[in-house]
């Protein structure tokens, strides 16, 4: 069968009632918490992962997948009438967007960065839906060598493309990785780090994990600053309507955008900040009026709302393909495929083929369902921005704990929820990386699998890790995913920065 029919076959799904409630609940969380500032898509998934253990799987994994979307699209909203990015992706969407709003033209810059989320969402997951069956030949081909490779590729890109340091990034990877083999050896059958507590002996929970760090660790943070000052919100003058103007400066930001966007997400050490920062530099370059730069050009709106969409719909291209994530929503959702005993892979695409279509096919029906949910109701997803924070991390804190309750009612369960809070918080203080943690969980007992499996074969000689041309080839690319990351941002950043000093000059 060709892409174009499983994509029919993936519309069937998509398009049952309770699949497009899945759809719709997902993208209206997803915009919500993109508007509420410092409330991200994975610290939603995160929460929601104990709520969904007992629901259908492709409804709730489409739902996700929707949260994610929708937190790109709402990030918009805090950057441009709040000048306060949600996420490092939308830093540079406040430096045009917000002077935009202050000149009183902050309808048409909410306009530019939906519709512009829209195209590129679009265009992008049509790129997903074609490019994924052609990566799965490829990853078909792969053995124990080659897993162990990818596996080494995914931990030192999340500990190189998360967090300024890439130290702090592989601590937080080996942090991951030492709460992976708490448990019962599956080789040997020895327990290992269970300090002779029986409920240690099925190892550590992912959910608790990642509830604990991003919601309790997030509230912990958000608790420790005292009393915020409030943000000044700048109101929506006028019509949300684009001029005549406005859409003939925005049309090709939004295509760069996508074409920036989607190749960065979809790279191993890739993400929507690079893509962001990329198409910034780029827009400025291309600018008929570069000038206008740092005063509100829609073009610097337009192409990084753009870039940023493009990058997530890119992500889900390892994700699905390889079992590959490369950003710390990914991580979550990819606990999220395991809470189901479903491992994201070639193999997902043989053994689920209904699940994997129906949610590419609904990722595009969310674009348009995002699209009505924005531009009409822009002023009352505004209002959401007058909540009090207090009430909000309040709400979080209970939520995690009765949600994590309520799938394991253990007070085991419940100090470990407490302990990994309290270190979520200090990581957060202290500048290290929660995704690699996830991570190196969630991949580490695949990864010793792998290895033994591979030395085993070859009777303990390891050499025979490089052996092959594909495993050497992954290897190579574990290594440039320590080197490029860090010349991206700076030579993305470079624009921006050189910006920022102008306007203050």
């Amino acid at each position: 069968m060709s892409t174009f029919d499983f994509l029919m076959q993936g519309f069937a799904t998509a398009l049952d009632p309770m699949i497009l409630l899945y759809a719709l609940i997902g993208v209206t969380l997803g915009t919500a918490v993109g508007v509420l500032p410092g409330i991200g898509p994975a610290l939603t998934v995160a929460l929601l992962l104990p709520v969904t253990y007992g629901l259908d799987p492709a409804g709730s994994l489409i739902m996700f997948a929707g949260i994610y979307y929708g937190g790109m699209y709402g990030g918009s909203t805090t950057s441009i009438l709040l000048n306060t990015p949600g996420e490092s992706a939308s830093i540079v969407t406040a430096l045009e967007g917000n002077k935009m709003a202050r000149a009183g033209r902050g309808g048409p810059a909410l306009a530019t960065a939906a519709i512009g989320s829209f195209v590129a969402g679009l265009l992008a997951t049509l790129a997903l839906a074609f490019l994924a069956p052609h990566i799965v030949k490829l990853a078909l081909v792969f053995g124990p060598r080659e897993y162990f490779a990818l596996m080494v590729l995914a931990f030192v890109t999340v500990s190189a493309a998360f967090g300024e340091s890439t130290m702090k990034g592989l601590t937080s990877l080996f942090v991951g990785l030492a709460l992976a083999i708490v448990g019962i050896d599956g080789l040997t059958g020895q327990a290992r780090l269970s300090f002779g507590v029986p409920q240690l002996l099925d190892g550590i929970e992912v959910t608790t994990l990642a509830v604990a760090m991003f919601a309790l660790g997030e509230a912990l943070f958000v608790a420790a600053q005292g009393p915020a000052m409030q943000e000044k919100v700048h109101a929506i003058k006028g019509s949300v309507a684009m001029t005549r103007a406005d859409w003939s400066r925005s049309w090709k930001p939004w295509l760069r955008g996508t074409a920036i966007g989607f190749p960065i997400g979809a790279m191993p050490a890739g993400g929507a900040d690079i893509a962001s920062f990329l198409s910034y530099g780029t827009e400025k370059r291309c600018a008929k009026h570069p000038e206008e730069f740092g005063h509100g050009a829609i073009e610097g709106v337009a192409g990084p709302e753009a870039a940023n969409n493009a990058a997530a719909a890119g992500t889900l291209v390892p994700l699905l393909t390889l079992g590959l994530p490369t950003t710390a929503t990914a991580a979550i959702m990819l606990a999220g495929f395991q809470q189901f005993g479903l491992q994201p892979g070639p193999l997902l695409f043989a053994t689920s083929p209904q699940l994997v279509w129906g949610l590419i096919a609904s990722l595009l029906i969310a674009n348009i369902m995002l699209l009505v949910l924005n531009l009409p109701l822009i002023r009352f997803w505004v209002k959401l921005l007058t909540i009090p924070r207090p009430w909000l991390y309040a709400g979080i804190l209970l939520f995690a704990t009765l949600g994590t309750i309520g799938l394991n009612p253990s007070p085991v369960e419940l100090f470990m929820l407490m302990l990994f809070g309290v270190l979520g918080y200090l990581m957060r203080l202290y500048g290290y990386p929660i995704a690699p943690v996830i991570v190196g969980l969630i991949l580490g007992p695949m990864a010793e699998q792998q290895l033994r499996r591979a030395l085993s074969i070859a009777q303990g000689d390891w050499t025979t890790l490089v052996s092959t041309p594909l495993a050497a080839a992954l290897f190579g690319v574990a290594l440039l995913a320590l080197v490029v990351p860090p010349l991206l941002r700076w030579r993305g950043k470079g624009a921006v920065l050189a910006q920022i000093a102008g306007d203050e000059d």
